[in-house]
C-alpha cells in the first residue's frame, strides 16, 4: 500500500480506505451516545448512588443528595476538561511527523474501551459513585485524544473535492451507528417488556435491587462494539512517514512551539483564530442541545426513560440524514455556508421549542429539527479546519481545536442553569442554549469562507 496522501494530492482515494476510516465514527457512538449522553451518565445521576435511607425518606434530603452526586460527576468532568485543554494540542503536535499517528489512535481508543469495560464494576451503591465518575472522566480524556488523531487523518482519506463529503459521511455514520446500537441495547437489556425487575429480551436484573445489570451489560456490549469498529481504520489507512522536519522535542519545547504557532496565526492569519473562537462557542451550544435535550424532554414534556431513548434514536436518525446531505453540499457551497445556515436553523428551532408550551407532538417536530442541524455544523467545522491546515500539522491544529472547545465549555451549561434558576422552570434553559448558538453565529459571520493555508 502506498504512503498516505495529503490534501495537496488529488489522486482518488480507494473507497475501502474511506469506509474503514468512517467506521471509527460508527463505533464511537458507543461512547458518545451510550456512555456520555443517554445511559451511563444518566445511571450515575440516578438515585442508585444515594443512601437507601435517604431515598426512602425522599423530599428535600433526596434532592440534596442527588445534587451532591451531580457535583461529584461535574467535578470529575471539569478536571478531565482541563487536562484535555492543556494536553490535546501538544500531544497532537508531538504525533505530527512522527510516523505514529495511527499508533496513538490505537492506544487512545484502546484506553477508552478499557475504561468502558471497567464500568461493569460500577455497582448501584453510593460507594461506587467516585469510581464511576473517575471512569467517565478517564474515558472523556482519552476519547478526545483519540479524536485529535482521527480528525487529523481526514486529509489522508479525502481530496480537495471530496473532503466535505468524506467528513459528512463519517459523522453521519456515527449517528447511524448510535441508532443501531441504542436499539440493540434497548431490545436486549433496557426495555422492560412488562416484566418487573427484568430488562430486555435477555431478562437481565434491573434496578438497584437487581444490581442494575441492564445498564452494566449494556456498557460492556458498547465497549466491544467500539473495539470491533475501531480496527478497520488501523488496518486500511496507511501511516504517514516520519519526517525529520517535525522531529520529536521535549514537553516544554512542545508548549513553546504551540505558542509560536498561535503567535504566527495572530500576525499572519487571524481569520483562523477567529474561526477557532467562533467554533468553540457554537460547539458548546451544540453539545448542550444533546446534553440538556433529554432533561427538557423529561421534565417539561413528560417523557419517560424509554421515551427518551426513542427520542434519542429519532434525533440520531435525523442528525445522520442532515449530516450526509450537509457533507454533500459542503463541497459545493463551502463549509462556512453550511455552518452559518445550520446555526440559523438551530436558533429558530430553539426558540420554537420555547414557544410551544407543553405539546409533546410539537416537541417531537422542533426537537428533531434541532437535531437536523447539529451534524452538518460538526462535519463542516472539521472539513473547514482540515482545508487550511498545512500537511504534517494536522495533529497540532486539531489539538488546538479541541483545546479552544474546552476553554469555553462552561458557557451553555452556565447560561442554562442561570435561566432555569431565575425562572424556576426548566423550559427557559433553552434560552441560554439559543444565546450561545446565536453568539457563535455572530462570531462566525466575519470569518472568510475561503481561507489561505495557515503557513
Amino acid at each position: 500500500m502506498t504512503a498516505a496522501q495529503t490534501l495537496a494530492d488529488t489522486t482518488p482515494i480507494p473507497r475501502r480506505r474511506v469506509v474503514s476510516w468512517a467506521l471509527w465514527d460508527w463505533g464511537s457512538a458507543a461512547f458518545n451516545a451510550v456512555v456520555t449522553s443517554f445511559v451511563f451518565s444518566t445511571y450515575l445521576a440516578s438515585g442508585a448512588f444515594v443512601d437507601p435511607a435517604v431515598v426512602t425518606a425522599g423530599g428535600d434530603a433526596l434532592v440534596a443528595a442527588k445534587a451532591d452526586n451531580a457535583t461529584v460527576i461535574s467535578t470529575a468532568l471539569t478536571i478531565a476538561g482541563l487536562l484535555i485543554a492543556l494536553l490535546a494540542p501538544v500531544l497532537g503536535q508531538r504525533s505530527d511527523g512522527s510516523g505514529r499517528r495511527r499508533l496513538w489512535l490505537a492506544i487512545n481508543t484502546g484506553l477508552v474501551v478499557l475504561a468502558m469495560a471497567a464500568m461493569v464494576f460500577v455497582a448501584p451503591a453510593p460507594g461506587y459513585l467516585v469510581f464511576g465518575a473517575a471512569l467517565l472522566a478517564v474515558g472523556n480524556i482519552f476519547f478526545e485524544f483519540a479524536s485529535v488523531s482521527y480528525n487529523a487523518m481526514l486529509v489522508q482519506v479525502s481530496t480537495p473535492k471530496t473532503i466535505g463529503k468524506v467528513s459528512g459521511f463519517g459523522w453521519g455514520l456515527g449517528y447511524v451507528g448510535g441508532i443501531v446500537l441504542l436499539l440493540l441495547l434497548l431490545v436486549a437489556f433496557l426495555q422492560s417488556f412488562g416484566v418487573e425487575g427484568r430488562g430486555g429480551l435477555l431478562a437481565v436484573p434491573t434496578g438497584t435491587e437487581g444490581g442494575a445489570w441492564d445498564v452494566r451489560w449494556a456498557i460492556v456490549v458498547s465497549a466491544a462494539w467500539f473495539a470491533v469498529f475501531a480496527v478497520p481504520v488501523l488496518l486500511a489507512v496507511p501511516e504517514l512517514p516520519a519526517t525529520a522536519a517535525r522531529a520529536r522535542v521535549g514537553l516544554w519545547r512542545s508548549y513553546r512551539l504551540l505558542g509560536s504557532t498561535i503567535a504566527k496565526l495572530w500576525r499572519t492569519n487571524r481569520q483562523v483564530l477567529m474561526f477557532l473562537l467562533a467554533s468553540a462557542v457554537f460547539r458548546d451550544g451544540l453539545a448542550a442541545v444533546f446534553t440538556f435535550g433529554a432533561i427538557i424532554a423529561a421534565q417539561v414534556f413528560g417523557f419517560t426513560p424509554s421515551m427518551v431513548i426513542y427520542f434519542a434514536v429519532g434525533a440520531n436518525l435525523v442528525a445522520g440524514i442532515g449530516t450526509f446531505v450537509g457533507g454533500w453540499l459542503d463541497d459545493r457551497l463551502g463549509a462556512k455556508t453550511i455552518i452559518v445556515g445550520s446555526l440559523v436553523g438551530l436558533v429558530v428551532a430553539a426558540f420554537a421549542v420555547l414557544a410551544i408550551g407543553t405539546s409533546t407532538n410539537l416537541f417531537w417536530v422542533f426537537g428533531l429539527a434541532l437535531a437536523l442541524f447539529v451534524g452538518p455544523i460538526q462535519s463542516a467545522s472539521r472539513s473547514f479546519l482540515a482545508r487550511v491546515t498545512p500537511p504534517g500539522r494536522e495533529g497540532e491544529i486539531f489539538g488546538l481545536y479541541a483545546t479552544t472547545g474546552r476553554a469555553v465549555s462552561f458557557l451553555a451549561p452556565g447560561l442554562f442553569t442561570l435561566f432555569v434558576t431565575a425562572t424556576n422552570d426548566t423550559r427557559y434553559g433553552i434560552i441560554g442554549i439559543a444565546l450561545v448558538l446565536l453568539a457563535g453565529l455572530m462570531l462566525m459571520l466575519p470569518v472568510k469562507g475561503v481561507q489561505r493555508s495557515i503557513d
